[in-house]
C-alpha cells in the first residue's frame, strides 16, 4: 500500500438557511503522501463536512479536490481511491469478520486466491487472523474497530478517511488504540485523514494537524508547532491549557517586546509587534517555574511574587492556581516524595519565573 498526496483548494460548502450557513468556507490544505493528518476542532467547525467532500459523499459548492494531481471533485464516491472508517463501524452483524472484510472486494470484482491473500494480509495488519470466523457481536469494541479498519484497508486505498473512529470507546481503550492506529498507519504508509475533537488524540497521533474554526483553517503545523507556537488566542486555549492575558506592547527592541500585563511588564523574545498594539500574552502552565519565596536563583525571565490559591493533584504533578493581585495564572509543580512541596500549599507565597522564550505574543481580539 502507498498513500497519495491530497490537495484541497478553496473548498466551500453551504447549507440552506437565512442566511445560508457556510459549513466550510474557502478551505485550502495540502496533505502529503503517507502523512497522518488530523482535522481538529469543535463540533460544527466543518471537519466532518470536509471529510465527506473528500470521500465524495458531499459535493462542494466551490473549490477543487485533487489526489496526486488528478481532479476528484466530480468523481463519484465509489470510483475514488479513498475509503472511510466511521465512528459506528457499520459492520454487517450476520457476516463473519472475514466476510465483513471481503465485502468490498466482491464489488471490486476481486475473487479467488487474490481476494484470499488480500483478506489475510488485512487481518494480519490488525492482528485479527485468529478471529476471522467470529461475528461482530462476539468481539469487543476495540476488535470491531479493527475489523472496520481491515475492511477499509483491504482495497488498498490511497487515502483512508477516519471520522472519530475511537469516539465510542472508553478512555482507557481509546488511549491504547491510538498507539495501535498510529503504528498501523506507519506500517501501511497510506495517507490518513483523521477527524477528531479530542486535542490529546490529535497531538498524540498526527504528523501534522489543522485546527478549524467556523469552516476556516485557523492554523496548520506539526503538533509541537501548533501547541508551542499557537497562531491565535483561540488555538492557544483550545489545544491544551494556557495562561492568556490581554496586554499592551510598551517597547520593542531587536525582536524582543515588552508588554504590560496588569501591574507587570513582561519581556518576550522572538516576537513581532508595535508599541501601542493591544495583544495577548500566553504561557503554558508547564513552562511557569514556581520556586520557594526566598529562592534567588538567577533566571532569564520575569520574576513575580504570587499567592497560592488552590492546588489540584494530578498524579506526578499538581496544578497550582496563583494570583499576583492583578493577574491570575496556573503552573504545574513537580511533586516531592509524592506530594506538592510544603511551600506551595494554599495561602503560601511563592516566586514565579516567566521565561522570555516561554512567553508568546498573540494577536489581540
Amino acid at each position: 500500500m502507498s498513500g497519495g498526496a491530497l490537495s484541497l483548494r478553496g473548498l466551500v460548502k453551504a447549507y440552506a438557511g437565512v442566511p445560508p450557513v457556510r459549513a466550510v468556507d474557502e478551505l485550502s490544505l495540502e496533505i502529503g503522501a503517507g502523512e497522518f493528518f488530523s482535522l481538529l476542532g469543535e463540533s460544527g467547525c466543518g471537519k466532518t463536512t470536509t471529510l465527506r467532500m473528500i470521500a465524495g459523499f458531499e459535493e462542494p459548492d466551490a473549490g477543487e479536490i485533487t489526489l496526486d494531481g488528478t481532479d476528484l471533485t466530480k468523481v463519484p464516491a465509489h470510483r475514488r481511491p479513498v475509503n472511510t472508517v466511521f465512528q459506528s463501524y457499520a459492520l454487517f452483524p450476520f457476516l463473519s469478520v472475514q466476510d465483513n472484510v471481503a465485502f468490498g472486494l466482491k464489488y471490486a470484482g476481486i475473487q479467488g486466491a487474490d481476494a484470499a491473500s488480500k483478506i489475510g494480509r488485512a487481518l494480519e495488519l490488525v492482528e485479527l487472523s485468529a478471529l476471522a470466523k467470529r461475528r461482530p457481536h462476539q468481539l469487543s469494541g476495540g476488535q470491531q474497530q479493527r475489523v472496520a479498519l481491515a475492511r477499509a484497508l483491504v482495497l488498498e486505498p490511497k487515502v483512508l478517511l477516519l471520522d472519530e473512529p475511537l469516539g465510542a470507546l472508553d478512555a482507557r481503550l481509546r488511549a491504547s488504540l491510538q498507539t495501535e492506529l498510529r503504528a498501523l498507519q506507519q506500517a501501511v504508509r497510506t495517507t490518513f485523514v483523521y477527524v477528531t475533537h479530542d486535542q490529546e488524540e490529535a497531538l498524540t497521533m498526527s504528523d501534522r494537524l489543522a485546527v478549524l474554526v467556523q469552516g476556516k483553517v485557523e492554523q496548520v503545523g506539526t503538533p509541537s508547532e501548533v501547541y508551542g507556537t499557537p497562531a491565535s488566542a483561540y488555538v492557544a486555549t483550545f489545544l491544551g491549557n494556557a495562561n492568556l492575558w490581554p496586554a499592551r506592547v510598551t517597547g520593542s527592541s531587536g525582536g524582543t517586546l515588552t508588554c504590560r500585563v496588569g501591574d507587570h511588564t513582561l519581556s518576550v523574545v522572538s516576537a513581532s509587534g508595535h508599541i501601542g498594539d493591544h495583544v495577548h500574552v500566553m504561557i503554558r502552565p508547564e513552562r511557569v517555574r514556581v520556586l520557594p519565596p526566598d529562592d534567588h536563583t538567577e533566571a532569564d525571565g520575569t520574576r513575580l511574587t504570587a499567592q497560592v490559591e488552590t492546588v489540584t493533584y494530578r498524579g506526578a504533578r499538581s496544578v497550582v492556581s496563583l494570583s499576583t493581585g492583578t493577574i491570575r495564572l496556573e503552573a504545574e509543580v513537580a511533586h516531592s516524595a509524592g506530594q506538592v512541596p510544603s511551600w506551595a500549599a494554599p495561602g503560601g507565597r511563592v516566586t514565579c519565573i516567566l521565561a522570555a522564550d516561554a512567553l508568546r505574543v498573540l494577536p489581540g481580539s
